[in-house]
This record gives structure tokens, sequence and C-alpha cells, in this order.
């Protein structure tokens, strides 16, 4: 979204019998707080003559209001004595998050003990229910089985695996031991596996032999095998069978003497475990989020931040309540996730996963589920949203949605056509679109708007609760109040805000604290208009927001070059009806080597295979040269520009402008 034209009036004005039914009402109503703008001034700033008011004291408040059990108390709600790039939150605490998302819920004498806390579904229709006493006995037993390969507190543990019900287990399973866990999306390929493998370290892996997609089975085991051999490190790789290809004489599973099926290493273990009492900043997960230059940035998250985030924007967000069901359309390898699964069972509450493609059998399988789940919160991407559009509304016709409450959205910005179609089609026109933006960075959302909201299409409503956002120019300096467009960024940390990168601090605080004294730097365009709405317009920097994945160019880069026939390789992101941003790519062939179709659909395919389907680029574009900067740095904003039409500005810096016509006569 380019404009705030066709964005200036209310869509959604929830009716005061909702307002009042909500989690963060009552919370105002415990504080006195008469208003949204009191909430978010109070939560994120320090009010004269208001001594429950600012950062510090949310986040303390925050831990008791919502019931989340430390071991130890902590001494202090944080130390920030190095400052805000190093804030140390909770300091003297200790938790586990498993213990507060399964082991409590699954006591001998607790209500929630046999109440289910994941449904599952998978694309052929197979349904299972995991309660959380069956949730709790196979998380203790991934515990057993870590301890007894070696795996210790601060040992990282890979997860490349398939949308099923043990990636619960799994994940929660190595909090229980303080390992750290590393989702990996398993649309990967082999290359942008074994990067993540690489960095991380981990010794042991859990993947599959396979999993349903558009009624084929995609096998996942292979592409684990070719990643571990490239990377190194994993000893260990525990292969659970959906597919059930390990058990029968189907020789396509290739087998090594690491691999063991998840029926040997893991069901045979004791049911019974100690969950670890750890530090609150004892790091939880790795998450990777991809930079515009070099290789993936490894995101470091504690025990305490991600415990008290996740639970936070679950409960007041999307106003979680003991009966609802819960469903985001993720993979555990990204971001929402674990966020998913962290916030529902934080509160005992059940969540819905399901394992395939949005339309097989029929463009109608979201409506199905949600009809026959009774599923009362719905997640997904703008860019799914607009796929689904294109089928039709008579998809819809036939489908019971009104147990839907709310809606969700994240990972890109909207058209507000389809935001409407999304509020008045799927949603009714009575379920509030929580659009929410934020990051790996801090598993969680710098803006998000509050079910109380009204709201204008497309909106992120505001900044999130315990949340000090900003939006500023170049210099540093606030603009929000003049609706200007500038750059997105936090005054201040948060619990959840990586503690910094897995490979050091110096990117850490280049990537983030660089550009202005002690202000996080997101990346992202934002503004706020005159009545308050806040929106987001795309990347600040040239992350490649593929369908709310993002991919550095660096990477897809890397993959081409990887090709024998190309010299150089520029990747650049268009705009796409479908996807929101397209992978475009131009390449600079070897001597020799001649332009063809074949060739060009063999780079796609390559692109396809190393880092995932959904970056094989739109277009391979064969040109002479690059235009480049005089210590030989590929202009990629020049190399957008040419594409996209849009005005190039001040190019004094190119070596060669020459290159410039020669890539607008690119083929």
């Amino acid at each position: 979204m380019d404009s705030l034209e066709d964005v200036s009036e209310v869509a959604f004005e929830p009716d005061r019998e909702f307002v009042e039914s909500t989690n963060v009402y009552e919370f105002m109503q415990t504080y006195g707080m008469s208003d949204y703008d009191e909430l978010i001034e109070r939560t994120s700033t320090e009010v004269d003559g208001e001594p429950e008011s600012g950062v510090d004291w949310f986040w303390d408040e925050l831990v008791d209001y919502l019931d989340v059990e430390f071991y130890e108390d902590y001494d202090s709600v944080r130390d920030d004595t190095d400052g805000p790039q190093f804030t140390d939150w909770y300091p003297g605490g200790e938790l586990n998050i498993a213990h507060n998302t399964v082991d409590r819920w699954a006591a001998p004498d607790a209500e929630q003990r046999n109440k289910v806390a994941c449904i599952w579904e998978g694309e052929p229709g197979d349904v299972r229910e995991v309660t959380y006493h069956e949730l709790h006995r196979q998380s203790n037993k991934v515990a057993n089985y870590l301890e007894s390969v070696g795996i210790e507190t601060g040992d990282t543990v890979g997860l490349y695996m398939p949308m099923v019900p043990e990636v619960v287990s799994i994940l929660y399973g190595c909090f229980k031991v303080g390992a750290i866990a590393v989702p990996i999306f398993s649309g990967f390929g082999v290359d942008a596996t074994a990067t993540r493998i690489a960095d991380s370290e981990c010794s042991v892996l859990f993947t599959g032999d396979g999993f349903y997609r558009r009624g084929g089975e995609v096998t996942l085991k292979d592409a684990a095998d070719d990643a571990i051999d490239e990377a190194g490190h994993v000893e260990h790789t525990v292969v659970f069978e959906r597919l059930g290809l390990v058990d029968s004489d189907d020789e396509s599973v290739p087998w090594t003497s690491r691999d063991e099926t998840w029926s040997d290493a893991v069901e045979p273990q004791d049911d019974d475990y100690d969950t670890k009492s750890l530090d609150s900043d004892q790091e939880s997960m790795l998450l990777y989020s991809s930079g515009t230059t070099g290789k993936p940035k490894g995101i470091v998250h504690t025990h305490a931040g991600v415990q008290l985030q996740c639970a936070k924007e679950l409960y007041f967000g999307f106003d979680l309540k003991p009966s609802d069901r819960f469903f985001w359309v993720s993979d555990i390898g990204w971001m929402m996730g674990p966020w998913t699964l962290i916030g529902n069972h934080s509160f005992g509450n059940t969540m819905f996963m399901y394992e395939g493609a949005p339309d097989h059998p029929e463009p109608d399988r979201f409506w199905e589920m949600i009809d026959r789940h009774s599923l009362t919160q719905f997640g997904i991407s703008p860019t799914a949203i607009r796929a689904l559009r294109k089928h039709g509304d008579e998809w819809l016709e036939g489908h019971d949605l009104s147990s839907l409450r709310l809606l969700g959205s994240t990972g890109e910005p909207w058209d507000p056509e389809s935001w409407q179609w999304f509020l008045d089609e799927v949603g009714g026109g009575d379920a509030p679109i929580i659009n929410i933006s934020g990051g790996t960075e801090i598993c969680g959302c710098f803006l998000m708007p509050m079910p109380i909201n009204d709201l204008k299409p497309c909106t992120l409503g505001g900044p999130g609760l315990g949340m000090d956002i900003d939006i500023v120019d170049q210099n540093g300096e606030s603009i929000k109040d003049t609706n200007e467009r500038g750059f997105l960024v936090a005054r201040d940390s948060c619990p959840s805000m990586t503690k910094s990168l897995w490979s050091g601090d110096e990117r850490y605080l280049e990537e983030y604290w660089s550009n202005w004294e002690d202000l996080w730097d997101h990346g992202d365009w934002a503004q706020m208009d005159a009545d308050g709405f806040w929106f987001l317009h795309g990347r600040a920097d040239d992350a490649l927001n593929v369908a709310g994945r993002k991919v550095g160019p660096a990477e897809v880069e890397g993959a081409l070059m990887e090709h024998d026939a190309v010299n150089q390789a520029a990747a650049v992101g268009a705009p796409d009806d479908t996807t929101g941003t397209a992978v475009v790519t131009y390449v600079v062939l070897e001597d020799g080597v001649e332009e063809s179709d074949d060739l060009r659909e063999e780079l796609r395919a390559v692109v396809g295979e190393e880092l995932g389907k959904p970056f094989r680029p739109r277009e391979v574009l064969f040109v002479d040269e690059f235009p480049k900067t005089q210590s030989g740095k590929i202009i990629r904003r020049a190399i957008e520009g040419v594409y996209t039409g849009e005005e190039l500005g001040d190019m004094s810096s190119i070596e060669n402008p020459e290159a410039l016509e020669k890539v607008e006569n690119a083929r």
C-alpha cells in the first residue's frame, strides 16, 4: 500500500457489548484507564503523577496479571546499565517456557489436564487431537531423548519438520532441557537449510520422511541429508514417519548411521522429566531472519522474553478466552509458528494446526475447516487472502464462519480491496482484523490494533502494549505527529527483543542500532495519519518479502552464481498482485555462454531448489553489466528502479552510468 488516499474512512467499529467483553478492556478498568490513547501512553511512557505507568511498570505488572510462573522471583524488572541495546530483563529470576505452556496444565489436579492442546488436520483429512496430558508425556520423552544423546543447557537442536503435532512436543522438549530450539522452514531448499544448520551448529536434527502437499507426497529426509552433508555438525537425526515410507520397502528414503525413527528414538523414552529451572535470559530459540547482505541473521531469544511477549499479544490483541480455538496459518519454521504455540498454551488454550495447501482439494479448504472445527481466531497473510479471493465468493457459500471472533494478518502490507473482502466475506463484517507487524527480531509485534479499536482498511492500529515506538526522519527526529512517512523505530527495548545475534554483537549493533543513537531501526516505512491510525509502506531496506517470507537478495544471488553459466547476479523485488513482492533477477553470463529460454528456466529452478519455491524468480533477465559504485558494489536500488519505472534520484555514485541503459534493455 503506497498511499493513504484509499483508506481514509473507518471501515469497522466494534459495538459496545463486544468492547466491554474484551480482556484489554478489563485491564483498562483494573488500572483506571479511560480510553485507548491512555492505554498506550500508560504502558509505554512514564506519565507525570501516575506511578502506574511506563515500560518498566507494564512489564513488571504483566507477570502477575497474566499469572506467568517463575521458579525464582526476579530482583528487578530489568537492568539497562549497558543501554537499550543490551537490556537484561527480569535479572535474578528463573523460569521455563515449558512449565508455563504444558507442565502446569497437565498437573494431576489441573482442570485443563484432559483439555485439547492441539487439534491437527492433515491434508488428506486425517484429524488428531492432543490433550495437555498427552503433550506433557510426549514433551518429557523428547527431553529424555535429548539428554540421552548428550544435549545440555545451551546446546542447539534443529527442527526441520513437517507440520504435525509432534513439533509441539519437540519445541517444548527442547525448552525443558534448556536446549536452544532452531526451527527451520520445511519449504527451504538444501542450501538455505544447510546455512542455518552450519551457523547454529546443531548436533541433533528432527525431521520427517515427508508431508502431503496438493495431493502429493513431498519428501523431506533427502533434503535434510543433503543439507547435513553440506553443513556438517549433525550427529543424530530423528525422522518422524509422516508418510510411512521409512517402515516400508520404499528405498527412496535414504538411511545413515546417524538416523533413527521417531518410534525408535523418542517413543520408548520415560514419560517423566523434571523440567529445568533456567535463568530469565537463558536462550530459548534461535530464529533466522534474512538480511539485505550476507548470510541470514540468527536471532537469539530468551525464555522470559518469548514467554511474556507471546502471552501478552495473544491475551490482549487476540482476546484469548478459555473456549477459543486459535488458527494461524504458519510453518513452525517461521516466527508465527512458535508465537502461536507459546501464546495459546500459556493460558491452557486450544490451537489448530493444518498440514497442507490452502486450496486443496478445493479453494474452500480453510472455510470448511473453520466451519467444522468451530475455529474462533483465524490468522493468514494478505498474499493468501488475495489468492483465495481470486477464486470467487461462491467458495464461501455453504460454510458457517460465525464462530470467528477475530481475524489476524501479518507479514506484508495489505491492499484495501482484499482487506475489506477479508473483513466482510470471511469475518461477516463483525470480526476485527488484527493486522500486526513486528518480526522475528522480537518474536512479536511493534504495531498491533486492540480489539476495542475502530479500524481503517489496512491499518496496524498503533504501538503494541509496552512498546515505545516512533516514526522518525533520516536525522532520527520524530515525525509521527506530522503525519509524514518515515522510519519505524523503537525508542526502548522490550523483554523479547533479541539479546544479540548468534554471530555476535558487531553485526547486531550494525543491523539495528547504527543509524541513530539508542534507536532500534526496524527497516520499515511507517506513517500515522491525522486520525491516529498507523500504516506501513513496505521495507525501507532491500530485503525481499515474498508472501510474508523474507529472503536476502544475497541468498538469491548466491544460489544463481552457483551455476556454472553465471558470472554475476542481482536480485530485486517487484510488486506482485498475488505475493505482494516477486523476485526478479538479472544475471551476467560467463563468456561463451549463450542466452536461451532453457537456461532462463534452469536458473529459476536452481533458486527454487536451493531456497524454496516461494523464492523462485518471476523473471530471469540477461544483461552485460550492472551499475556499480566505485568500490564495485552493485547498486540494487538503481536496478529495481529501472525495472519498476520509478524515479531513480541521485545516481552520482554510479561508476558506469551506461549500465542503466543495458539493464533497461535486458531480455
